[in-house]
Formats: C-alpha cells, structure tokens, sequence
C-alpha cells in the first residue's frame, strides 16, 4: 500500500502531499523527516531506502506494525516521494513515479514548481486519477491524460453555462442562461443600431 505521496522542492519546502494512513504526529515533522532521509542520499545511490524512523509518524490502516520504505526520485529541483509499506514493489513505484511525472508534463508542458503551487488543484486532480486510498488505479498515461482533460473540458462548460457574463452561454437547451442576452451582446446591439427604437 502507498501510506504518502510528496513533491518537494531542493529547499525541503513541500508543493504537494497526500497522505493515505493517518498521521500521529506532527504532518511538518514527518515531511522534515522525510526531507532529511531523501536530500541527505548521494546521487549514485539507489533511489529507495528502508525508513524505520517513519514508523512511530505513519500508523498503517491495519496496524500490524508493517515496515515502511521511502521510494524517491530527483527530477531538477523538485523529489518525487512515495512513502511505501514492504509489499510493494520499488522497482513499480520508480515506474509509478515515472507516470506521474509524464502526466504532470503533459499537463502543464514541462511540469516545474511553479506549476504546482499555482495549479495543486489540477496537480491533485492527476495523482487522484493514479492513486485512489493508497492503491494503483491507472498507470496508461494516455487515460489519465484523457481523463484530466474531460474533467477540464466538463469544468470549463459548467463556468461558462453558470456565468451570465460568459459570451457563450453553454449554448444548452435549458440553460440558466438561454434566452438572456449578455452584456457584451447588448452593448454591441446597441452600437450597431440593432434593437434601437
């Protein structure tokens, strides 16, 4: 099971975290942990590392005291980490991490930290279509691409039929805007001579 998944920048300053098991502690002193664990490894080290200090932070949902594995990855100036227990597979997470990262890109072009601490609902919204409860839903990045732009796609319809002041209305049968004009439509009316008395 995946207990936490993090994105933090080179500075140890958190962008994204989701935590699937409950937290007995402080949540800032269990990313510093983290953080300490991660930035600490050199670079020609392998990319997972067992974390028995998490323990007494990370109560698995079960509670049979499982052993908790850190699986991370440097991508620039941010780390990617995935707080694991044993059962899973590093090697998957790595790959897992990966998918993350491609959607991200696909997203925001180039995902960067700014994109992050500006767009977390839509960066949310990607890890929510991989990992639901702290199990794998989806790794084909093309569905979860496609996902994420149907949910954007919905999202921008629903602003728009909402907004009086949009200039498309939804063009629905039955919207709450359907047979109002809207401002910019009776402005340039009125500046055209067509409604005049």
């Amino acid at each position: 099971m995946i207990h936490a998944v993090l994105i933090f920048n080179t500075s140890g300053v958190p962008r994204l975290t989701k935590f699937y098991s409950p937290i007995e502690q402080s949540t800032q002193t269990l990313i510093e942990k983290i953080y300490s664990l991660v930035s600490s490894r050199q670079a020609e080290l392998c990319n997972f590392l067992d974390a028995p200090e998490l323990e007494p932070y990370l109560k698995p949902k079960d509670g049979d005291g499982e052993k908790l594995r850190v699986v991370y990855r440097n991508y620039a100036t941010l780390y990617f980490v995935f707080v694991v227990d044993v059962a899973e597979s590093e090697l998957g997470i790595l790959d897992l991490i990966q998918v993350f990262v491609e959607s991200l890109d696909n997203a925001f072009e180039n995902v960067c930290e700014l994109d992050l601490v500006f767009h977390f609902d839509e960066a949310h919204h990607i890890l929510s279509e991989i990992i639901q409860g702290g199990l794998v839903l989806e790794t084909n990045v093309n569905e979860i691409d496609r996902a994420v732009q149907e949910a954007a796609r919905v999202r921008k319809e629903s602003f728009a039929s909402a907004n009086p002041l949009s200039l498309g209305g939804g063009g629905a049968v039955g919207s709450r805007s359907a047979g109002l004009q809207t401002p910019l439509g009776w402005l340039a009316g009125r500046l055209t001579g067509v409604g005049a008395r």
